[in-house]
């Protein structure tokens, strides 16, 4: 009754501090005029979505700092230092805060920048004047075939930090957390995962792609869900909560800690980004929160529950990567709108029927998950 007590305090912290500092963090999104501009965003295709021009956007700042400042006060071993198994978790999610803010800021105050063609650098390879820079270009050939890839399948080059730099950082930072489950956690079998009705399984170094892998999925389906007021938010609030519930199960009450202040801080942004929103979630908040929804998926180790509490996410990435594809490859498109969210709105599907179905759907998703877990673990 006391560790409940005070996880249910924590909620309540974590809810009144976040809403205490978001007064101050609009009025400095609207003075630095950090807010949504319609050059950015093609999604302003749709007729309505135009009124969201101006609307402030890093409101996950909310949720960043309140999740991180709480922790580190709070969250501590009997000894009073802050736990180990938080330490990790906080640190890829501050990476990630500053990858996303970085990218919000640069897409607003940055220059457009752009891409060289493969063809082009080949052609210098051939005919540039100093053989220096020959062997040069013929040295990054790699990089510029990386760099092409991403513009291939999809991504739009913009002011911001462009998608194969972006792939860069969060592969450093599931390394990050791959050789922290795997080296430095003392679990027993860490480099193994649960497989429904098979049992534990060894994955030897293949764990360590593994996790490089769910968290570059994770935390750009996050960021790519976050195109609607309250979508992105309602929908990591069930994911959470279905991770909490596993995570009392397990008496893992530091991750349960970090979870429970993690969805107050999420109920308190919620509020403000009900529509019409006051502000939106931004890189800050939703590449963190996707990166911190699969580090607790591996900390409390049951990954592959990932892709099952959190299917719409995987609904929206994947429909994202097959719009790209079918449009590079088969000169056509899948959906009217990726990612699924818009295609559900471009069929005439107002925004709140779209984001109320998707909740449902996370909500029925979560509870499967656990239901799931409860069953076969």
């Amino acid at each position: 009754m006391n560790t409940i007590l005070g996880i249910t305090t924590l909620l309540v912290v974590s809810t009144l501090f976040s809403l205490i500092i978001s007064f101050p963090i609009i009025d400095i999104l609207y003075k630095f005029k950090i807010t949504r501009r319609g050059e950015v965003d093609f999604a302003n295709l749709i007729e309505d979505r135009k009124k969201k021009i101006g609307t402030p956007i890093m409101g996950g700042l909310i949720v960043i700092i309140s999740v991180i400042v709480i922790n580190l006060v709070f969250n501590r071993d009997p000894n009073g230092t802050i736990s180990g198994s938080i330490k990790v978790p906080l640190l890829i999610f501050g990476i990630s805060a500053i990858l996303g803010a970085l990218d919000d800021v640069l897409n607003i105050y940055g220059k457009p920048r752009k891409i060289k063609k493969v063809h082009r650098i080949l052609k210098l390879i051939k005919v540039h004047k100093s053989y220096l820079m020959r062997i040069w270009y013929a040295l990054c050939l790699p990089w510029y075939f990386y760099k092409r890839l991403f513009f291939i399948i999809g991504s739009n080059p913009g002011k911001g930090i462009h998608a194969h730099e972006k792939i860069l950082v969060q592969s450093i930072i599931g390394f990050i957390l791959s050789y922290w489950i795997c080296f430095k956690t003392g679990w027993s079998n860490a480099e193994s995962i649960w497989l429904p009705f098979w049992g534990w399984f060894d994955l030897g170094f293949l764990m360590i792609p593994f996790i490089i892998f769910a968290i570059i999925s994770m935390s750009n389906a996050v960021n790519l869900s976050d195109g609607m007021d309250g979508l992105a938010a309602g929908l990591l609030l069930s994911s959470f909560a279905g991770f909490f519930v596993i995570s009392l199960y397990q008496k893992d009450y530091h991750i349960a800690i970090l979870i429970i202040t993690t969805i107050g801080s999420l109920l308190t942004y919620l509020y403000f980004n009900a529509p019409p929103a006051r502000f939106q979630m931004g890189d800050v908040g939703s590449l963190a929160l996707g990166t911190l929804l699969a580090t607790i998926a591996f900390a409390l180790r049951v990954p592959l529950l990932l892709p099952i509490i959190g299917l719409p996410f995987v609904a929206e990435v994947g429909s994202s990567l097959i719009q790209a594809v079918s449009r590079r490859f088969l000169g056509r498109r899948i959906f009217e709108m990726a990612p699924l969210h818009h295609h559900f709105e471009m069929k005439g599907w107002n925004e709140e029927k779209v984001v109320i179905r998707f909740w449902l759907t996370g909500l029925v998703c979560s509870i499967f998950g656990v239901w799931l877990y409860f069953l076969l673990f």
